[in-house]
C-alpha cells in the first residue's frame, strides 16, 4: 500500500520522471484488488489482461516523453454505468446490457486520451435508483470501516469508495442524481465531488434521470479531487482556485433548518467542530437558511424528476429490465407511470424557478456547510425490511438530494468519525457552474482539518 499512499500529483510527477512505472502501480492496485475481492466486493467485472494492456500502453506513451495528460497511467475505478470498452455494462440489473451501452462517452474519451488505466467496473445499486448501496442480483460492498458488522457502503456509486479505502484505484469515476458520489464518499471516509448538471456529458452513462444526472469523481483528498477535476474538466481551474483562497477570506453560511434534523448521534457535532476549526482559522460562519430547501425536499418525497423519467426510460428501451428489478427499487417508482405529464412539466418548471431563487440565496457567502448524511452507515441487517430501507434511504438522500433538485454543485468531505466510529462527512454547496472554486474552498478547507487519513485515520478492515 505504500506506493499507493500518495497524492495524485506525487504519482503523476514521479511517473513522467521515471521513477515509477504505471505497471508497478497497476500491479501493485491489482494485489489489493485481488485481496480485498470477497471480504469488501467493490468491484462488478475486471480484467486483468486489459488493465495490465493499458498500464504497457501509458508505459511506453510516459517513456516517449509525450505528455497525454494529468491522469497518465494512474489506476481508476470506473461505475459500472460508463460504457467502457472491453468490459461489459450491467448497471446493476440483472443481466448484462446491450452492446450499445458499453459505448464510451466523453468523460471516459478523456480519461483514455490521456492513458488513465481502468481497473474495472465497480457496483451500482440497480439502475443507480438508491443511495445506501444494496443490490440483490450481486450483493453489497461492504463498508471497509465497521469489522465486526456488514454496513453498506452508500450507493448508487457503492463500490467507488471502498475501491479508493482498499487501495484498488486512487481516482473512482461515479454519478451522482440525488447524493450517488457524496454519499458513498461520506460512508467510506473518501471526498466526492458533484457536478453542475450539464457542465460534463452524460453520453455514454446509463441514465436514471437525465434532468439531475452528473458524472462525478471519488478521491482521498480533496487536493486529489482538485487535480482530477482539472484533469476532467474542460476549462478546470479548481487547483490555482485551491491556491488562491485563504481560509480567512471565506464567508460559509450555515442553515439552522433541515440539514440537521434527525442526525443521528456523533454527526452534527463532527461537522459543527470542522466548521469550528475553520472559525479558529478566520473563516466567517454566516447563518443562512437555503432557500427553497423544504420545497425541493418535498418533491424528493414525491420521487421528484428520477422515478417518472427512468420508468418511461425503461419502459420504452429496456422493458426486460423493469421484470426483475429490485423490490426497494420497484417500489419507489410504482407510481411513476400514472404521474400526469402537466403535473410533471409543472414540476420541472417550479424546480427550475427554486434552483433561481437558492442561487440567488447563495450569492451572499462562498458555500453553504451541512452534515453530508444525516444517518450512520446502516448495518444489511437494519434495513432487511421494506420500510427499514425506504426510512434510511429517504434520510439519506435528504441532504445531498435537495443540491440536485436545486441545481447546485456540491463536495464532501471526511471531518468526523461519529459514535459508531463510522465516517461523517462535511458537504459544501455552491451555486450552478461554481464547482471549480467550490473544489479550490474544500482544498483550502482541508489545509486546516487536515486529509481523511489523518483526522479519521484507516478503515479497519483496509490496515496493512
Amino acid at each position: 500500500m505504500a506506493m499507493l499512499n500518495k497524492s495524485l500529483k506525487d504519482h503523476a510527477a514521479a511517473l513522467r520522471e521515471g521513477r515509477l512505472t504505471s505497471t508497478a502501480l497497476v500491479e501493485e492496485a491489482m494485489a489489493r484488488q485481488a485481496r480485498f475481492a470477497d471480504l469488501l466486493g467493490a468491484y462488478k467485472t475486471v480484467d486483468p489482461e486489459i488493465t495490465r494492456r493499458q498500464a504497457a500502453a501509458a508505459d511506453r506513451v510516459l517513456a516517449s516523453g509525450e505528455n497525454t495528460g494529468p491522469l497518465a497511467g494512474l489506476p481508476v475505478s470506473v461505475k459500472d454505468l460508463f460504457g467502457v470498452e472491453g468490459f461489459p455494462t450491467y448497471a446493476g440489473t440483472a443481466n448484462r446490457l446491450p452492446p450499445d451501452w458499453e459505448r464510451e462517452g466523453p468523460t471516459i474519451s478523456r480519461l483514455r486520451a490521456q492513458h488513465g488505466v481502468v481497473m474495472g467496473k465497480t457496483h451500482t445499486v440497480e439502475i443507480a435508483f438508491g443511495v445506501l448501496g444494496t443490490n440483490p442480483h450481486w450483493g453489497a460492498p461492504r463498508n471497509p470501516w465497521d469489522p465486526e458488522r456488514p454496513r453498506v457502503s452508500g450507493g448508487s456509486s457503492s463500490g467507488a469508495g471502498v475501491s479508493l479505502a482498499e487501495g484498488s484505484a486512487v481516482l473512482a469515476l461515479g454519478t451522482d442524481t440525488a447524493g450517488s458520489v457524496r454519499v458513498p464518499a461520506s460512508f467510506t471516509g473518501m471526498v466526492g465531488v458533484k457536478t453542475t448538471q450539464g457542465r460534463w456529458s452524460i453520453d455514454g452513462i446509463f441514465p436514471l434521470s437525465p434532468s439531475l444526472d452528473t458524472p462525478g469523481v471519488l478521491t482521498r483528498t480533496v487536493a486529489d479531487a482538485a487535480y482530477a477535476f482539472d484533469a476532467l474538466d474542460d476549462e478546470g481551474g479548481a487547483q490555482e482556485a485551491a491556491a488562491e483562497i485563504e481560509p480567512a477570506d471565506l464567508a460559509i453560511g450555515v442553515p439552522d433548518a433541515l440539514f440537521w434534523d434527525d442526525c443521528m448521534p456523533g454527526i452534527e457535532d463532527g461537522v459543527r467542530a470542522a466548521l469550528a476549526e475553520l472559525e479558529r482559522a478566520g473563516a466567517r460562519l454566516v447563518p443562512l437558511d437555503l432557500p427553497s430547501a423544504d420545497q425541493a425536499y418535498a418533491y424528493l418525497c414525491q420521487g421528484g424528476l428520477a422515478a417518472v423519467e427512468v420508468y418511461a426510460f425503461l419502459k420504452n428501451d429496456l422493458p426486460q429490465v423493469l421484470k426483475t428489478l429490485d423490490p426497494n427499487v420497484a417500489q419507489r417508482m410504482a407510481d411513476a407511470g400514472t404521474l400526469p405529464a402537466v403535473e410533471y412539466i409543472q414540476r420541472k418548471r417550479h424546480l427550475a424557478a427554486l434552483g433561481a431563487k437558492a442561487a440567488a440565496g447563495l450569492a451572499g457567502v462562498d458555500a453553504l456547510a451541512t452534515p453530508t448524511v444525516a444517518v450512520t452507515p446502516p448495518t444489511l441487517e437494519e434495513i432487511s425490511s421494506a420500510e427499514a430501507y425506504r426510512s434510511k434511504n429517504l434520510l439519506a438522500l435528504r441532504n445531498t438530494g435537495v443540491v440536485n433538485m436545486l441545481g447546485l454543485c456540491g463536495l464532501s468531505m471526511p471531518v468526523a468519525l461519529d459514535r459508531e466510529n463510522m465516517p461523517v462527512g462535511l458537504q459544501l454547496i455552491a451555486g450552478p457552474g461554481a464547482d471549480a472554486r467550490l473544489v479550490g474552498i474544500g482544498a483550502a478547507s482541508e489545509r486546516v482539518l487536515g486529509i481523511g487519513a489523518d483526522r479519521l485515520g484507516d478503515p479497519p478492515l483496509c490496515a496493512g
